[in-house]
């Protein structure tokens, strides 16, 4: 009996608790992006898929999947900044962390989008090749 209390108690401790969105979301990104974007300059197509997806107002986290625009290749050891922004207001938020993953594949964590609307992610790609993009995000 002291065992099954104890699994009881567990259960709805867990159930009771909010988890923090960003860690129980954690690489789990859908398969079809959520967005893509072409970079101004037109050399690089960024897929976004975001965690949650669709995104939400609070912490989500993207995964940016960057590939050359002329033949679909992955693009790897660049330096990657995002800066959330809603154009709409004319401010951002919180900076973000981008932790490279290979494969062309970044993984972009403390995406704090406070609120509802249009939100514009600012990206600036240095490395081997420079360039921009501002990926749109819409929270509900």
């Amino acid at each position: 009996m002291g065992a099954g209390l104890a699994v009881a108690l567990l259960w709805a401790s867990t159930a009771c608790s909010s988890p923090n969105p960003s860690s129980a979301q954690s690489g789990a990104f859908p398969a079809e992006p959520y967005t893509t974007t072409t970079s101004s300059t037109g050399t690089l197509v960024i897929d976004v898929r975001t965690s949650p997806q669709p995104p939400s107002v609070g912490t989500n986290e993207l995964q940016l999947s960057i590939t050359k625009a002329s033949d679909g290749s992955a693009v790897d050891g660049l330096t990657v900044a995002v800066e959330p922004w809603m154009p709409s207001m004319g401010h951002g938020t919180a900076t973000t962390t981008v932790v490279p993953q290979g494969g062309g594949m970044y993984l972009v964590t403390d995406v704090y989008l406070y609120m509802q609307g249009v939100w514009a992610l600012r990206t600036t790609i240095s490395g081997p090749m420079s360039d921009n993009a501002a990926p749109q995000l819409e929270i509900q």
